[in-house]
């Protein structure tokens, strides 16, 4: 079970990092002091500092914390004013900022509802001896990831580096899922307009859905010159051995990009196929009725002739004229409507 502490909520292992009920929604989902990559114990978010012990660090859990909560934190562990405004700021854009013995990385999450992406933000503070993330706008906790890392302690033994290298993973994780479901979605409409013309709801459908990935896109290019950064830059706070972890995370951010950039040329192309396969339709009709026409015009010119009301026509006191007209319009006729079905007109 979980332990409240005044206001604010504390995870026991095992448990989710998330609330029970909206009723208990609390700033503080977890706030936990390690000691060699061990959970040592659970730490009031009125106690919460920069642990003594230089084998120690304290990794603190928050979902919209407000600017109070936010202030006595950047006492208590020395966060740079500008990285604390970066989090608290609902339009900030991935990004990665080095202050002193700290970094301060923001990167942004993102989640398919219904036909809509909704973006959330995730910063992590990392210091030597304290990393401290903070989530806007996403449900996704971080429980599940935190669980894993405790049942290796040798991997959390090494540091602040390797749990932000765990969260930017996990953040990345949740790219690839969206970028299917969208996918799916699109050869769904391709399959039906081999068939049949898109609607006015698909067609609406494909341009949100093209409006959507490439604001995706805007999200994954930023998140992946922050990985790069990570790689290729000396930061505070990054040993050199996790260096290959994060090239890991910048590999796996370029295949997902690789991933949505193609699904937006499947996108465009299923709209330009769609068009295509429209003209076409459009033309086999227009030819189909310009063949009929064609046809109905030979006994429409005969009888339009002869249905002048002139005494002096000739023909009109032949016998059998009636017969050899009628055999007339109907020799023309199937001469045009073979000679059609031959150009496959009709």
């Amino acid at each position: 079970m979980a332990v409240k502490t005044g206001r604010y909520l504390l995870a026991r292992p095992g448990i989710p990092d998330r609330p029970d009920s909206l009723g208990d929604i609390m700033a503080v989902v977890a706030s936990c002091l390690y000691r060699e990559g061990r959970r040592m114990e659970e730490v009031p978010f009125s106690a919460v500092a920069v642990p003594a012990e230089p084998h120690d660090f304290i990794w603190i859990g928050l979902h919209e914390p407000t600017a109070e909560e936010m202030a006595l934190l950047k006492a208590r562990f020395d966060l740079h004013e500008l990285s604390v405004d970066d989090a608290l700021n609902p339009l900030q854009t991935p990004k990665l900022s080095a202050y002193d013995d700290q970094i301060f990385v923001l990167a942004q999450t993102a989640k398919l509802e219904g036909d809509r992406i909704v973006y959330g933000r995730t910063g992590i503070f990392v210091g030597e001896r304290y990393i401290i993330t903070v989530r806007h706008g996403s449900e996704r906790g971080h429980g599940a990831l935190r669980g894993r890392l405790e049942m290796s302690p040798h991997t959390l033994s090494h540091g602040t580096d390797y749990i932000l290298h765990a969260i930017l993973d996990f953040i990345v994780d949740g790219y690839l899922p969206i970028a299917r479901t969208i996918e799916d979605s699109v050869l769904d409409m391709e399959r039906t307009m081999l068939d049949a013309f898109l609607d006015r709801d698909q067609i609406k459908l494909i341009f949100r859905l093209r409006r959507e990935v490439i604001l995706f896109q805007r999200v994954l290019d930023a998140m992946l010159d922050l990985c790069g950064k990570l790689v290729h830059l000396d930061l505070p706070c990054l040993d050199a051995e996790a260096k290959p972890y994060f090239r890991d995370a910048l590999q796996h951010m370029h295949r997902v990009e690789q991933t949505v950039g193609g699904l937006r040329d499947v996108i465009t192309s299923v709209f330009e196929a769609s068009n295509l396969l429209e003209q076409q339709r459009q033309g086999t009709i227009t030819r189909q009725l310009a063949s009929w026409a064609a046809i109905l015009a030979v006994p429409t010119a005969i009888a339009g002739i002869y249905g002048m009301n002139f005494e002096n026509m000739p023909e009109l006191g032949t016998r059998y004229g009636y017969f050899v007209v009628l055999g007339i319009i109907t020799v023309f006729c199937s001469v045009l409507y073979f000679r059609f079905k031959r150009y496959k007109w009709i």
